[in-house]
């Protein structure tokens, strides 16, 4: 079976092409890379998936092996924690045992560059090429030792946040941790404050409670939105399996889809912590809000295919301000070029205080200020009947759909559609799960519930 690097690095079912076999040739690979790079140092994280701890100590075990200075998390970490750690304690690279917001049959290997982001497509592309040459016989272990990644994290996203606002009111927040990573580090990161967090789905279960720990769906976390009415709290924050992504529930219970969630923190770094410099990234799944609020900051917008590795790249050819996508993960690139789910839902919290507005009186004033934008994604299990009927519509892109003249044919990931009122329809294969998506975005419900059932009948060619 081969071995694939996707958007997120690699991922395969436990047992099945997720094995210890694999995992070696994996690491010895990326130890071929590292030692070409003259790298000395390596820090390896984890999840809480089933055998993450077991995987991770096996990876870290095998580069020491192989002559690198390696550091094992002392414990469970997010995502997040491994980058704030690459870059800030200064390792060449980071490695992180997880599979992210996929399901608990999956594990996963993320890689993380020296300057704290997701690693880039040609560093990838030199891992799997040295996959053809590793020889599975060699490869012994060597000594380890143990690093606490986590308090540095999350001192970090303190640093980040103003907390003397949290010091003089009072926000009670319910923290849904899918059980994943996160777990307990919102109330770490808000200590010694007014805030209350109440905590849910906060503590270890491999198979998460056999549902998708992908936060940006709202059918996943129904649990979250009843908690958050139950207990009157302004907030719900969810995080998926390896916390750098987040979902928001607005103080009615509401979900908050992430394009708006997007808006909202970008929104507020601009405006209430006045962040200026650079251009704002966003990938081609991600909504026209963001496109309206960089033309009235005068901000330069890019545009990039899905991945945040793609994100990444265009942080090191120009200076990016803030970067983000539609699956949930938003990034203060200068700080870290990394999605932090923590760090993201307490920004929506500051503002929320700075304001003194609800979530719900923040989504109403975006809205006012930059027009009305409603959402939806539909995953359906890819066929090649669907990637064929995608390369006829790239080929020959329609000219109108639902009485919509298409404006603009994107096809830098997949085939985007963007008509004359802003709104859009995009069809892709995703790059991390065996599914084909499809999604829309426009000013009204109806108008997207008409775009993305005429979209999944035009992708299976019905």
């Amino acid at each position: 079976m081969a071995i694939k690097f996707g958007t997120d690095g690699w991922r395969g079912v436990i047992a099945d092409d997720f094995t210890f076999e694999n995992l070696k040739k994996v690491t010895l690979a990326h130890a071929k890379v590292l030692k070409e790079d003259g790298a000395k140092r390596v820090v390896v994280g984890y999840d809480m998936r089933f055998l993450s701890p077991e995987f991770g100590k096996f990876v870290a075990e095998l580069l020491s092996g192989e002559g690198f200075e390696v550091s094992l998390s002392d414990t469970f970490s997010p995502t997040p924690a491994v980058s704030y750690a690459t870059k800030y304690l200064e390792f060449d690279n980071g490695i992180v045992i997880t599979a992210s917001h996929n399901y608990g049959k999956y594990n996963g290997y993320k890689v993380k560059e020296a300057f704290g982001g997701a690693a880039r497509t040609v560093y990838v592309k030199r891992i799997e090429e040295k996959l053809k040459n590793v020889d599975e016989k060699s490869g012994g272990k060597g000594e380890i030792e143990l690093l606490d990644i986590n308090t540095p994290y999350i001192e970090g996203v303190r640093n980040q946040i103003d907390l003397s606002l949290f010091r003089e009111r009072e926000v009670k927040i319910v923290h849904d941790a899918m059980f994943g990573a996160q777990q307990g580090f919102v109330s770490k990161a808000l200590e010694g404050t007014k805030a209350t967090v109440a905590q849910i789905h906060s503590y270890r279960d491999p198979l998460f409670n056999n549902k998708h720990p992908e936060p940006i769906v709202e059918k996943n976390i129904r649990t979250l939105m009843e908690k958050v009415r139950a207990t009157k709290s302004d907030i719900g924050i969810a995080h998926d399996g390896d916390g750098d992504r987040v979902g928001i529930v607005d103080e009615k219970g509401n979900f908050v889809n992430s394009q708006i969630v997007y808006a909202l923190i970008l929104l507020h770094l601009l405006r209430n912590k006045g962040l200026k410099g650079g251009c704002v990234v966003k990938t081609v799944s991600t909504g026209y809000l963001v496109n309206r609020i960089c033309e009235a900051f005068g901000i330069e917008l890019v545009e990039t295919p899905v991945g945040f590795k793609n994100i990444t790249e265009v942080m090191l050819e120009k200076k990016v301000l803030f970067g983000g996508e539609e699956s949930g993960g938003y990034a203060l690139i200068d700080y870290l070029p990394e999605r932090d789910g923590l760090l993201m839902g307490l920004y929506v919290v500051e503002k929320m205080i700075v304001e003194g507005k609800t979530v719900s009186q923040m989504v109403d004033a975006l809205f006012e200020e930059f027009g009305s934008a409603y959402y939806r994604r539909i995953d359906l299990p890819v066929t090649e009947k669907e990637r064929e009927k995608l390369k006829e519509l790239i080929s020959s892109p329609p000219s109108e759909v639902e009485g919509k003249k298409v404006k603009k044919a994107l096809t830098i990931d997949g085939l985007k559609l963007i008509f004359e009122d802003d709104s859009w329809l995009l069809f892709r294969p995703s790059g991390t799960e065996p599914v084909f998506r499809t999604y829309a975005e426009a000013p009204t419900p109806s108008e997207v519930e008409k775009l993305i059932s005429t979209g999944v009948n035009l992708i299976k060619g019905v």
